[in-house]
């Protein structure tokens, strides 16, 4: 059974929906008649379902980076309420894996859109979620599991990183170019703000009864997660012009603009997500102060992702290299404070430059997602701007979203790892701090050198 919308226009836009199958063809966002008669409402129906499963994907795959507060040995040794006894090094690598997983399945979930279709692959997604939900909740029950066993276990949580890259791959072909900064903005936000969302409410939900129950904080997602896939499967839709074959994908690939934003990206998301997983476990190593970090911790990733949709939209209005460029002159000022605090050892000043680096990766991450979706029209524009070429650059775009956030990703693998190799080595975290500031002083002359400086074409086409 098929039915069809049509518009009033010279030439009328159509929607044909396939009612079994959830498939939408002829989808045309940049049609202005076609977007505010019909595709604005079914376009935001597909975004509200989309940030769902994504921050539930968000929530799993950070679980582990405010279980482990209570699973890290005391500062006398001795084992912790939950009747683990980790070691500093032990619990960064046990948020480091997951972060890495994560990252590493984004590539495959990217291209999983165009195989499957939107719709179908947000409920697939959704179901994978009850392997670590349910592996973390029996693994966690048993303090004498060895190590190994314990890590791989929480490897599985990286099937929640990876949602995010096949979520916004899809939402990008719901929007017009002039809204896309808005609404990948809200899509990223929606999904990362489950980082703080589950930093929040874990602490709580294990200690629900006697004690501390670790295994409720996995047990808590399963009914969200199914949750998050039966509604995509009763509200989604899939677009015809994202079933595609892979081509497109692969095509990104030569543009060396998706390896110089993937770099960027491993500067802003890459820090937002390593510092979620690793903020709660440096307040304890560094201070002691594993209360604070069960309670409080959840503020920087809450930061970051409500920051992010508010560097979209100033990337819309004043272009997305500028934003990114001011972001990284944040990052590197949030680093410099965050070792001060450290040489003098002040745990407030400590907290404030997080939740100000927090604020910057909110930020770059909405403006390096903007400017991808424009740089990609410009080529097409480039190319010849005939429909058939901007519709393949944005099949493109859409598969550069999900390499240069898979890339981005690994920053989350790299950032706690960093860390406890510098407090295994040198008894503090100072090193890192140092690394972060240079590493960021040199993105924001990439930003420059490429999109920003006089004389470019990025730079002329407002990027």
């Amino acid at each position: 059974m098929t039915s069809t919308l049509e518009t009033s226009t010279r030439t009328p836009a159509q929607v044909t929906l396939d009612q079994r199958g959830h498939w939408i063809h002829h989808w045309q966002p940049d049609d202005p008649t076609f977007w505010n008669s019909v595709g604005k409402k079914v376009a935001l129906k597909n975004l509200c379902f989309s940030i769902f499963a994504e921050h539930i994907g968000f929530s799993v795959w950070l679980l582990w980076s405010i279980v482990v507060v209570q699973m890290t040995a005391n500062a006398d040794g001795t084992a912790a309420a939950s009747g683990f006894a980790l070691s500093t090094t032990q619990a960064l690598w046990l948020v480091a894996v997951p972060s890495g997983v994560g990252a590493f399945l984004r590539l495959p979930y990217t291209f999983a859109v165009p195989v499957f279709g939107g719709r179908n692959w947000t409920v697939i997604s959704a179901l994978l979620l009850l392997v670590p939900c349910l592996g973390l909740a029996w693994a966690v029950s048993n303090p004498d599991i060895p190590f190994g066993l314990l890590l791989l276990v929480a490897a599985t949580a990286g099937f929640g990183g990876g949602n995010f890259a096949s979520s916004m791959a899809n939402i990008s072909f719901f929007y017009p170019e002039k809204e896309k900064g808005w609404a990948l903005g809200l899509n990223a936000a929606g999904g990362n703000i489950g980082v703080a969302v589950a930093q929040k409410i874990i602490p709580y939900v294990v200690a629900i009864g006697a004690g501390v129950t670790l295994s409720y904080a996995g047990l808590f997602y399963v009914p969200l997660a199914v949750a998050a896939a039966v509604m995509a499967f009763l509200f989604m839709n899939n677009l015809s012009e994202a079933k595609a074959d892979v081509k497109p994908v692969w095509e990104s690939l030569r543009h060396k603009d998706t390896w110089i934003m993937s770099l960027l990206y491993i500067g802003t998301f890459g820090s937002f997500i390593g510092y979620s997983a690793a903020f709660p476990s440096l307040l304890k190593a560094v201070f002691d102060r594993g209360d604070i970090a069960l309670t409080w911790a959840f503020l920087g990733a809450g930061i970051g992702s409500i920051a992010r949709p508010l560097g979209g939209k100033l990337s819309d209005v004043i272009g997305g290299a500028r934003i990114t460029a001011v972001s990284f002159v944040m990052l590197a000022a949030g680093a410099a404070t965050a070792l001060w605090s450290v040489k003098a050892v002040n745990l407030p000043v400590f907290f404030m430059a997080f939740m100000f680096l927090f604020v910057a990766t909110g930020i770059g991450n909405g403006s390096t997602y903007r400017m991808i979706s424009k740089i990609f029209r410009v080529k097409g524009e480039d190319a010849g701007g005939t429909p058939e070429i901007m519709t393949n650059m944005r099949r493109q775009a859409a598969g550069a979203l999900g390499i240069i956030s898979s890339v981005g990703a690994f920053g989350g693998f790299i950032v706690p790892l960093a860390y406890a190799w510098s407090k295994s080595n040198f008894g503090n975290i100072e090193p890192a701090l140092w690394f972060y500031v240079f590493f960021f002083l040199g993105l924001l002359v990439v930003t420059w050198a490429f999109y920003i400086r006089p004389g470019t074409r990025m730079a002329q086409a407002g990027v």
